[in-house]
């Protein structure tokens, strides 16, 4: 049953399987294992950042292509549904609305990027797609009276995901079911079944062609294969899965903005925590996120602790001083890199055979 649902592609290591099982249950029951608003955040972001960088890890880990363009779609899905709640007002039609222009502008743009840029090569077909997508950002900030501009949008949703709603006055497990738990589900489960989705691609036979294209794509040609037209369809399927993840974002905010859904550095967020969890593997995606969500929002506040404990060594205490948190994320980043040349997950992976044989 689990292999079933996993499409055969099984963690294949104790600790992978560990580690997995940890995050899905701290996951599904954050809501009623942690306490206030940021904590419920973190989880949420976390989800949301599983299925975004996944989507993306199916073009640069799975096709070989490195494209600059992936938060455009991402934030083509947030504003889409964004707009339309705002517009339209808070209704299911509207979001309905919403998310299915989203998609179709973000096919549109998938399929024009692909066809006239997928032909070159490497740093070129980057720099287009970063090209496009800082037009894309620059677009959303000038357009200040249909997008707010850089202040961006505040909205409304359905009555049902809004934290006043009571589903019922009953608790349970002391948590009163409220609009903000019904949209955090919605957000997980939504996640857990676009994550599924994408590791059934990657391990069907279309899959394995992407493999063959980032492996050798001449050798793919004179196979048969028309590798313009699978990395084409690559890059369609992760901007469609990019948009969606968007679109979950934005429920969970109920704010769009430019540098919360368009800025550079979500892009470089994403490209860390590819490399962290490992590129090529699905199961990168949720190592890799949840290990980077936490540090981001956490490490600043354990350097805080660490630097009160420390204060009767100065040198020490100004050392892990909280505001140098981004030089410490920085440290950790280049160790995992050093000790996980192939990530988190890839590493695991690949020692979990040589322990059978032995």
């Amino acid at each position: 049953m689990i292999k079933t649902l996993l499409s055969g592609d099984l963690p294949r290591s104790r600790l992978l399987t560990a580690m997995l099982v940890v995050v899905l249950v701290g996951l599904a029951l954050a809501p009623f294992l942690v306490s206030g608003a940021r904590s419920l955040n973190v989880a949420a972001t976390i989800c949301v950042f599983v299925v975004l960088v996944a989507s993306y890890d199916l073009l640069l880990g799975y096709t070989g292509i490195v494209s600059f363009a992936h938060t455009m779609f991402y934030g083509i899905g947030a504003y889409g549904v964004g707009l339309a709640l705002h517009g339209m007002g808070p209704s299911w039609w509207a979001i309905f609305v919403g998310t299915a222009g989203a998609l179709a502008l973000s096919l549109v743009l998938a399929l024009v990027i692909g066809l006239f840029s997928l032909r070159v090569r490497a740093i070129f077909y980057a720099m287009i797609t970063l090209a496009v997508a800082s037009a894309f950002s620059v677009l959303a900030s000038q357009l200040s009276d249909f997008t707010g501009g850089e202040d961006g949008r505040t909205f409304k949703v359905p009555e049902i995901l809004q934290p006043g709603f009571r589903l019922f006055d009953a608790e349970i497990l002391g948590r009163v079911v409220d609009g903000k738990l019904i949209t955090y589900y919605l957000v997980f489960f939504s996640a857990l079944t676009l994550f599924l989705f994408m590791l059934r691609i990657v391990n069907s036979p279309f899959g394995r062609v992407l493999q063959a294209i980032r492996e050798n794509d001449f050798r793919a040609e004179a196979l048969g294969y028309r590798t313009v037209v699978y990395r084409t369809l690559a890059n369609c399927l992760g901007a469609l899965i990019a948009t969606l993840a968007g679109v979950l974002m934005a429920l969970w905010l109920r704010y769009v903005g430019p540098k919360t859904m368009l800025s550079f550095e979500v892009m470089t967020d994403i490209l860390l925590i590819v490399v962290i969890g490992g590129m090529g593997t699905v199961y990168g995606a949720v190592i890799g996120s949840a290990l980077f969500i936490l540090a981001q929002n956490y490490l600043q506040v354990l350097m805080a602790q660490a630097s009160a404990a420390m204060s009767g060594v100065p040198f020490l205490a100004n050392l892990f001083h909280p505001d140098r948190w981004l030089l410490w994320l920085g440290v950790l980043f280049v160790l995992s890199v050093y000790f996980f040349p192939t990530g988190i997950v890839g590493r695991l992976r690949t020692k979990a055979p040589a322990r059978g044989r032995s």
